[in-house]
Order: structure tokens, then C-alpha cells, then sequence
């Protein structure tokens, strides 16, 4: 009995005293026990991640998760399922941190304070942050949001970039990015801002396209975006990371396969088509990646 009470109380001691991320399994290993890979994205993002006709999670940042899904069952040497959890910007990094979800692809983009919380891939996409307004609205210029309405989410980047070019605009906080399509078209806010793509992506299919503008010409900010993992989990970065760089070598190559991939959101008949700076600049930000890593074999692509 005595022995019994003893062990019982070495066992609380050690629960005690180790941390709970010493006794935590890795995301590697939890994927490995399981063989299933859950991943947080969004419902609003089109065309990096958005909810389809179809009531489907689909897009860009959908199916680099599915080229980081395809990689771990060759490391692992098991099949491994993709289960889609979608989220708002502002769960994203709780649900990380809870270790609710394993990874998030989406539109996120890195900051140092989110650094602090999470880690981030390195970047398969690059946008900016500008402003969705109603045709004829002479807003764009910092000096120009001066006491206006403007719709952020909040816990984005966009967010930081109005405050940092204008910190006297008013932001009106929005829940989701649907909401503020609609805040800005009843006239409740002066501008909505958000990722220069996803606006993009959102005014070539609205009905009336020409009742809208996107300004200013050039962007308040230029971003990455990024997937974003769990902290102290070194290997599955190192697999995220080896997935997106063969991606974007594949596409920058001409590799079919990626190129495919890559013009399904934004090619010609994709779900957005790129005008020619925005194509030109994520085909250089892939590049730039690229060349700082060594290249992978093309029997691996």
C-alpha cells in the first residue's frame, strides 16, 4: 500500500514539475500517431482559402496545405488525412497555441508580435494592403482618412498599416471580410482595407463591378504570405518549408504540375486573374525564396 502511495505521489511530482510542453507531443509525432493533419484556414479569402458554391473549403493557400499533406505521407510513409478547420483572423493564433489546430494557411502574413506566439513558413505569396472604396471617392492618400470610416478586421496586418499611415482615421472593427463588403456598399463605413488580392478577388465577382475602386495605386504596405505553425516544432517546419519551396521551384521552372495549380487561382480562367504587377511580383518573391535555399532536385519535383 505504502508503495503504491508512493509511486502515485512520484508521479504527481514529475507532472508537477515537468512542463506541459516537455511532456507535449510534437506535431510531427501527433501526425504520425494519428495520420491525420488539422489545419485552420478561412472561409472569406478568395482565392487563398474561401468557401466554395459547393460549401467547400478551397483555394491557393488550400492546396499548398495539400502539397504539405502529399509531402508528410512520403516522409512518414503512411496516408495522412487533411481535416480543414475554418477560422477567423482573430482565432488563428489561439487555436495554434492551443494546439487545436496544427497549422494555418491562409492569408496570414508575418508581424514580430505574432512571432512571439507562433512560426512562420517561409513565404509562397506576396500581397498588400490597400483600400476598397465607392467609385468617384477621392480617399487613398494618408491625409485624405483623416476623421473617415475605415473597416478593418481586427488582428490583421491591415489593420496595423491604416494605423501606421493615418493613426487619426476611425477604424470600425468588422467581424468578417463579407461584412465588410456590405458595411462599405450600405454606406456604414467610407472604405474597406484588406489584402490588395483578396479585393482584387472580390471585384471581379461582384455584380457591379464599376460601382467600386481600389486605391491607392500603390499599396500602404507590401506583405508575405505565410503559413503559420507551432512554436518549438522545428521538423514539421522543415517538412512546410520543403513543401512550399518545391512548389514555387516547380512553378518558377514551369514544371505543368505547378503551373496548374498556380493558374487555377490565377490564371486566365482561374478564380482571379492577376494583373501583370501582382503576377510579377509574387513570381519574384517565389524567386527570391528560392535562391536563398539550395535547389531541390528535379527528380523530386
Amino acid at each position: 500500500m505504502y508503495k503504491k502511495l508512493a509511486i502515485a505521489l512520484f508521479s504527481l511530482t514529475l507532472t508537477t514539475v515537468i512542463p506541459d510542453t516537455a511532456l507535449a507531443e510534437t506535431v510531427m509525432q501527433k501526425v504520425a500517431r494519428t495520420g491525420v493533419l488539422t489545419a485552420g484556414t478561412s472561409r472569406d479569402a478568395m482565392p487563398f482559402a474561401y468557401t466554395n458554391a459547393q460549401g467547400q473549403l478551397t483555394g491557393y493557400s488550400v492546396d499548398m496545405l495539400s502539397e504539405i499533406k502529399r509531402h508528410l505521407e512520403k516522409e512518414l510513409g503512411k496516408k495522412i488525412q487533411l481535416k480543414l478547420v475554418p477560422l477567423t483572423p482573430a482565432q488563428r493564433i489561439p487555436k495554434i497555441v492551443n494546439r487545436q489546430v496544427d497549422i494555418v494557411c491562409d492569408a496570414s502574413s508575418f508581424t514580430w508580435e505574432r512571432d512571439k506566439k507562433v512560426d512562420f513558413s517561409v513565404s509562397y505569396g506576396a500581397t498588400g494592403t490597400q483600400l476598397l472604396v465607392k467609385s468617384g471617392s477621392n480617399l487613398g492618400s494618408p491625409e485624405s482618412l483623416i476623421g473617415k470610416r475605415v473597416g478593418v478586421l481586427a488582428q490583421t496586418t491591415n489593420e496595423q498599416a491604416i494605423k501606421r499611415v493615418q493613426p487619426q482615421a476611425k477604424l470600425v472593427y468588422l467581424k468578417s471580410r463579407s461584412e465588410g463588403y456590405t458595411a462599405l456598399q450600405e454606406g456604414k463605413i467610407d472604405a474597406f482595407s484588406s489584402d490588395s488580392i483578396l479585393l482584387e478577388g472580390w471585384l471581379q465577382k461582384v455584380k457591379n463591378p464599376d460601382d467600386f475602386a481600389i486605391v491607392p495605386d500603390r499599396p500602404y504596405s507590401r506583405e508575405g504570405i505565410a503559413c503559420m505553425v507551432p512554436e518549438d516544432n522545428s521538423k514539421f517546419l522543415d517538412a512546410v518549408n520543403y513543401s512550399l519551396v518545391k512548389f514555387m521551384q516547380g512553378f518558377v521552372n514551369g514544371d505543368t504540375r505547378y503551373v496548374t495549380i498556380f493558374d487555377r487561382w490565377f490564371g486566365a480562367k482561374g478564380a482571379l486573374l492577376l494583373n501583370r504587377d501582382l503576377r510579377d511580383l509574387m513570381k519574384e518573391t517565389m524567386q527570391l525564396f528560392i535562391e536563398f535555399r539550395e535547389e531541390i532536385p528535379q527528380r523530386e519535383l
